[in-house]
């Protein structure tokens, strides 16, 4: 479980921010939208996925980023 805290923002709204940790292990990404679906126990929060051929695309170039050297010894 994590806790987090809604945040005020100058325009009298609030944000709800995410650990780092969640992003990464949920894919997330800043700018991701969500439903927001309320129930009897709280609320659920479900990512609206849009451009899952970009996303997986950026998460190929971002492998191939990091393990670039490994990759071209596989490649010989």
């Amino acid at each position: 479980m994590v806790k987090t805290t809604i945040h005020r923002l100058e325009d009298g709204s609030g944000a709800l921010l995410l650990p780092r940790e969640m992003l990464g292990s949920l894919n997330l990404q800043v700018g991701d939208e969500f439903q927001i679906i309320e129930t009897d126990d709280g609320v659920i929060l479900r990512p609206i996925r849009h451009d899952n051929y970009k996303r997986q695309i950026n998460a190929a170039h971002d492998v191939m980023d990091k393990y670039e050297a490994a990759l071209q010894k596989l490649a010989k």
